[in-house]
């Protein structure tokens, strides 16, 4: 819900509360009033030093991943522990996911996203010391995943209090796009870094985003009182727990963490993209087409989706694109050519926009001062679901060819997302001339002003 940055109150409306009726409802927009451009979220100060420290983070983390994997590699000839390495992303981030991202409730979120920073920064000139142990290299590499979903929880709740209304999605639609353009051409230049100098200029490159990133946050992010203030907090695991019971408690929040996650199935193309361009008889170079055709598709799509849809509308599509970004993997059971394959991968991905829909909605139906927590379990979820799938996906296809696992994979999907946007249909309002009607029955029920619906759906 790459995964995912969210909030508790509609505009114009009460605060939405879990389990009752008027949760029920989409956050809509109150007014007709004009769409804002993607010109005006950058104008947003707060925004352009979250977004620029996220480049500045993420293309030092791939970097370092790809320059570490390689190292380890180099040093063990080892396919196990180089894989173990690559691997780093699941279980640290599924622990820090569940027990740490609170901490981006519980604590102010400038001081948290500084403070791991900081961590990281540490950690990463720990590895820059010669003749560091393999095994000890790959535990510092660990630690530093750990304290990535606490950094992601307090930056994606800072995104939400930064930018009201319609300005937030399409924030969403740049971290998105961003996040994408990242995955590919960090990976290729982690590759290239590595090839031309050695891991170790990768190593200190990610330790300097670090640096910069923490000075960025800490004078440029304002700084503001911890989200769950008061004496009686939860410990941690009792933060954890509710908020396992605020997010997965709740028939609406539970459909769109389940929408989200579906981001498992359709990107499994690219989890088993060698092996699926060793079948057309393609290399590296075909793997690396492959993988940038699906980043590609939705990194195109998702901006231009938030840009030139509605609010509302948005929320109807969002069942039947999940549909379709799974269904469209079941034509790979015909075995297509590297070109085909590509403009398949990517009209899959491009469907995925429906994520930033999805997001927005989760966002809407969370108090501020659980969004850290809510947004660490979805997104820990996400990440620990895409890593089982990559796994299985590997596994079938020592077996049957890719293209079969892929197809599977994607007709598994479609299969799941029909159920979901079977049960989203009953929880989000029509859309068109009837759209006020509902609003308007709904007020009358709930004896709330009607939301006004945006002019253009």
């Amino acid at each position: 819900m790459a995964i995912g940055d969210w909030s508790s109150r509609m505009r114009g409306a009460e605060p939405c509360r879990p389990g009752t009726e008027k949760n029920k409802g989409v956050a809509v927009s109150p007014s007709p009033a004009r769409r804002p451009s993607f010109r005006e979220v950058f104008a947003v100060p707060e925004f352009r030093t979250l977004w620029v420290s996220y480049v500045l983070s993420a293309v030092g983390d791939r970097l370092a991943l790809v320059a570490l994997t390689l190292l380890v590699y180099d040093r063990s000839r080892s396919p196990f522990l180089a894989a173990v390495t690559f691997a780093s992303g699941l279980v640290p981030y599924l622990v820090g996911g569940m027990f740490l991202s609170g901490l981006a409730d519980r604590l102010p979120r400038r001081s948290v996203m500084v403070g791991c920073d900081l961590l990281r920064l540490l950690l990463v000139g720990a590895m820059l010391i010669p003749a560091v142990p393999l095994a000890a290299m790959i535990g510092l590499l660990y630690a530093v995943t750990l304290l990535q979903p606490p950094f992601d929880a307090a930056r994606s709740a800072s995104v939400r209090e930064a930018l009201e209304g319609e300005r937030y999605p399409l924030a969403m639609a740049i971290m998105g796009s961003t996040t994408r353009v990242v995955l590919v051409a960090g990976s290729a230049a982690g590759g290239l870094v590595v090839a031309l100098f050695s891991a170790r200029p990768a190593l200190a490159a990610d330790a300097a985003t670090f640096a910069v990133s923490a000075l960025l946050i800490r004078f440029g992010v304002p700084a503001r009182k911890a989200a769950a203030s008061g004496e009686d907090q939860p410990s941690p695991l009792g933060q954890l727990t509710e908020g396992i019971r605020l997010v997965f408690g709740d028939p609406a929040l539970r459909t769109l963490v389940g929408l989200g996650w579906l981001a498992a199935f359709y990107e499994v193309p690219e989890g088993i993209a060698a092996p699926y361009a060793g079948r057309l008889g393609g290399g590296a170079v075909a793997v690396g087409l492959l993988i940038a055709a699906s980043q590609l598709g939705a990194a195109i799509s998702t901006p231009l989706f938030t840009k030139k849809i509605g609010p509302l509308t948005r929320l109807t599509w969002m069942g039947p694109m999940a549909i379709l970004a799974c269904a469209i993997l079941a034509v790979t059971v015909l075995r297509p050519n590297l070109v085909a394959s590509m403009g398949i991968f990517a009209l899959s991905n491009s469907f995925a926009m429906y994520q930033l829909a999805a997001n927005t909605a989760f966002v809407e139906r969370i108090p501020n001062e659980k969004r850290g927590q809510a947004f660490g379990l979805a997104t820990a979820g996400l990440i620990v679901g895409q890593g089982i799938a990559f796994a299985l996906a590997g596994a079938a296809a020592e077996v049957v060819p890719p293209s079969t696992v892929v197809a599977l994979s994607g007709g598994i999907g479609a299969v799941i997302a029909g159920g979901l946007a079977i049960r989203w249909r009953g929880m989000s309002p029509a859309v068109g001339r009837h759209t006020a009607r509902h609003l308007g029955r709904e007020a009358s029920l709930t004896g709330q002003t009607p939301i006004h619906a945006a002019r253009s759906n």
